[in-house]
């Protein structure tokens, strides 16, 4: 009876302490909070109450968004909160996917077109300070991913990206280029007025080629040292001494040795080209995207349309330019230059999207302060776009000519859990994607609402 009385009492401990029979109940899932490093993939779920998907052509209301470990699980109808995940409630928010910057230089700056030397005086741990503040200020700003089209010391770009992939630094996924595959003395190759060119240090000219074979080596070159995308420079250039942006740099050929390498590697070119020519060489070559088109003629916008070529117009930083680089005493070649296509590139921007040339998103950020990336927006609806076809340029297009659209530009199961979430209606009112309330980024929070 002893020990039948002790066996009794077991189970009614047990009984209490499981709540009179209940099962123990799994402790809730911490709120939402920001992100700290090192970042790792995270999970929530997000009640929407608009969503702009980055495809459709039409919002939709009430919607949740499921994310699992850094990637969209589920995009259902109504508001739901799984009860083993956190919960962000966005009901009052308008709700898009991470965007995607397709021109950027991440590791430049504003101020460095002041002054060119600053690239050889800036010594590797400014550098890094500079990389890191410019990443997190573009993330911050709504853009989860970008593409970064050149630097001049060869592959500062890299370290960045590889250590945004580990988790080390807050920053946009990125797709970078190593280096400018460029002529000598063009627009991609280091110039400093009053210094020889042999003094600058071979790291600033580490993609510069002249003939078909030697571009294709230095292509190779980049392929095998990491590089995501190849970047090309066509043509002369606005903010490079001595450059024309009418005229060739590059021929053909040499553009073809370069598409060859990239694209038996499945890298996408793109083809920095101003000048109406250069577009077309590029445009034959191969290249996958045009990069300003500044003075895109009729006949090159027929043959983008044909081939399937997107056109990435950095249509704001003109004005950036025209402004706060003569505040800021920028050489007067410059200026020049940027006076004498800044709105001949507005009006073949608009030609060309109404013939149906695919337009992406690319600001040329670095020319202008980073985090400013969504100023573009504005202007490319002044120009022709409705607020959708802007947002799309910035998504499911971008996406689509980076090569990435399995991943990135749509909230969609499958993709990255890249989401940012803007107060008022984009379709309304572009200018509010200018400041994202909510970014999340592979399923964690880098900028939530205030507390009030």
């Amino acid at each position: 009876m002893q020990s039948h009385r002790v066996f009794v009492s077991g189970i009614a401990a047990a009984l209490i302490l499981a709540g009179c029979g209940r099962q123990p109940q799994p402790r809730p899932p911490e709120p939402v909070t920001l992100a700290t490093a090192p970042y790792k993939a995270g999970s929530l779920s997000i009640q929407c109450g608009t969503l702009i998907d980055g495809t459709s052509d039409a919002p939709r209301s009430e919607v949740t968004v499921v994310i699992r470990e850094g990637k969209i699980a589920a995009v259902n109808a109504g508001y739901d909160k799984p009860a083993d995940l956190a919960s962000l409630d966005l009901r009052d928010y308008t709700c898009l996917p991470g965007l995607i910057d397709m021109h950027d230089h991440i590791t430049e700056t504003f101020s460095d077109s002041t002054d060119m030397s600053i690239y050889l005086r800036r010594n590797d741990d400014e550098q890094w300070v500079l990389s890191r503040s410019q990443a997190e200020a573009t993330l911050l700003a709504g853009f989860t991913t970008v593409r970064n089209v050149g630097v001049y010391h060869a592959w500062q770009d890299r370290e960045l990206r590889d250590a945004i992939d580990r988790g080390n630094v807050a920053g946009p996924r990125m797709q970078v280029s190593g280096y400018y595959l460029t002529i000598a003395n063009g627009g991609g190759d280091l110039i400093v007025p009053s210094m020889p060119r042999e003094e600058i240090p071979p790291e600033f000219h580490a993609g510069v080629a002249k003939g078909a074979e030697e571009f294709r080596r230095k292509a190779q070159i980049a392929i095998d040292g990491g590089a995501d995308v190849l970047k090309v420079i066509a043509s002369g250039a606005v903010l490079a001494y001595g450059g024309v942006p009418g005229e060739r740099e590059m021929t053909e050929d040499e553009i073809r040795a370069v598409v060859e390498v990239a694209h038996a590697a499945g890298k996408k070119v793109a083809a920095h080209a101003h000048g109406a020519e250069s577009i077309k060489d590029a445009i034959r070559a191969g290249a996958d995207t045009i990069e300003h088109a500044s003075l895109i003629d009729d006949a090159g916008i027929a043959l983008a349309k044909e081939r399937g070529v997107a056109l990435s117009m950095d249509v704001y930083n003109g004005d950036y330019i025209d402004t706060e680089g003569r505040k800021q005493g920028w050489p007067e070649e410059f200026l020049r230059k940027n006076s004498e296509t800044t709105e001949a590139q507005r009006q073949a921007f608009t030609k060309a999207h109404a013939a149906g040339v695919a337009i992406v998103y690319g600001t040329d950020a670095g020319v202008y302060p980073h985090g400013w990336n969504a100023r573009q927006f504005p202007i490319m609806v002044q120009r022709g776009m409705t607020p959708m076809e802007a947002i799309q340029s910035a998504t499911s297009v971008a996406a689509k000519y980076m090569g990435w659209e399995d991943r990135v530009g749509a909230i969609a199961p499958g993709k990255f859990g890249d989401l940012i979430a803007v107060k008022g209606d984009p379709l309304q009112d572009i200018t509010v994607l200018q400041s994202p309330i909510v970014v999340i980024k592979d399923g964690l929070a880098f900028r939530l609402p205030a507390v009030q």
